[in-house]
């Protein structure tokens, strides 16, 4: 795997890793040059408010966390070095468990993501995440059902 392509890759797994650590913020922030289209939106947010979509919907637990484990897989990365930009399409499921929902995958879908290197460094430039295509108990997930 190519230096970027491991740079790149590391931003999902880091996007996932903010959120199910509860560092909503953090996780926002990675898509603070990026445009993001939504299911819920007819046009395009920005990390702000994507921001406030999760704090307003997403639960978070005693322990700091919305109890939850994304999955991201089968990344299919595209990158072109000599423009600096990359595409990657990649699965995710979510799992989650808590004191009343036993483990279970609660979501899946995939992301299309689209990257671009500045000063030497990857970043995110969009994230597509209408495609969420299977839904299960979000009830301890969500504070407030939609998408």
């Amino acid at each position: 795997m190519s230096t970027s392509a491991v740079h790149i890759s590391n931003l999902l797994y880091r996007y996932a890793q903010y959120l199910d650590g509860g560092q909503l913020i953090k996780a926002a922030e990675l898509f603070r040059h990026a445009r993001i289209k939504v299911q819920s939106q007819s046009g395009f947010l920005d990390h702000t408010a994507l921001l406030g979509i999760w704090q307003q919907r997403i639960r978070i637990y005693p322990c700091g966390t919305p109890r939850t484990q994304h999955i991201i897989s089968n990344p299919v990365i595209d990158i072109d070095e000599d423009a600096g930009t990359a595409t990657i399409r990649s699965c995710y499921t979510v799992l989650q468990a808590t004191d009343t929902l036993p483990l279970q995958p609660i979501a899946a879908g995939h992301y299309l993501d689209e990257f671009e290197r500045v000063d030497g460094v990857w970043r995110f430039s969009f994230r597509d995440y209408s495609h969420l295509e299977m839904i299960g108990d979000l009830s301890e997930h969500l504070l407030m059902q939609g998408h």
